[in-house]
């Protein structure tokens, strides 16, 4: 009697295929690159995108640039205090859809991921980045608030108006933006689908805190 032929497992889907290539990717950079970069230096950029340390400092700035009448009346804010706080609220807003994503798709972060401190529950998911998205948000809020940034750097700061970090400056905080979000991939933190995602997130809230959650449109209604 003939053996029946045994059935052909079922190709993978297209998601699968691309989770596999992006898995793949991101190994491959891992392994090429990691040894090159200071793992001091990857730690660094890991720290310089830490919403640990980013809400103490946007707090701190707030606490002794912004008076808390000026924040219950109609009065008319400073640059700074409008920028920080709109820094605040969109950090707000991308921790929250950053772990609202996380928890719902829960994609497994790298095997050779280690020695990672986990704030959250949700931090144990890879998918989207939040360092990613976090300082893609940042660099979005600093293209677009450009001229606020270079008054508050020459008025408030006392830095020449002709100097190099105030005429780079936003292109400084790109650069940084960049690196940091690639610097997740070298570090093992997450995959290269995981930091575009983040970093397309970022975008788009920065977008959206200027035109719709931003903290003059949310005073009009409360005020």
């Amino acid at each position: 009697m003939e053996s029946k032929p045994q059935p052909q497992p079922p190709s993978p889907t297209l998601l699968r295929r691309l989770i596999n290539l992006d898995s793949a990717i991101s190994l491959h950079l891992y392994t090429l690159f990691n040894p090159i970069f200071p793992f001091s230096v990857l730690k660094f950029l890991e720290f310089s995108g830490d919403g640990r340390l980013f809400f103490p400092i946007i707090l701190s700035l707030l606490y002794t640039t912004t008076s808390l009448s000026t924040l219950t009346t109609t009065a008319t804010l400073t640059v700074t205090s409008l920028l920080l706080l709109n820094l605040l609220l969109g950090s707000l807003l991308d921790l929250l859809l950053i772990g609202l994503l996380k928890h719902l798709i829960q994609r497994p972060r790298p095997v050779y991921n280690k020695n990672m401190f986990l704030s959250f529950a949700v931090d144990h998911w890879s998918f989207p980045s939040g360092h990613s998205s976090r300082v893609s948000f940042i660099a979005t809020l600093i293209s677009i608030y450009s001229a606020s940034v270079e008054q508050i750097l020459v008025t408030r700061l006392k830095f020449d108006a002709d100097s190099m970090l105030v005429e780079y400056f936003v292109v400084i905080v790109g650069v940084w933006a960049a690196i940091t979000s690639a610097s997740r991939v070298l570090l093992g933190r997450h995959f290269v689908l995981d930091v575009v995602a983040g970093a397309c997130l970022g975008v788009l809230e920065g977008i959206f805190v200027i035109r719709v959650f931003n903290y003059e449109t949310l005073k009009s209604f409360l005020l």
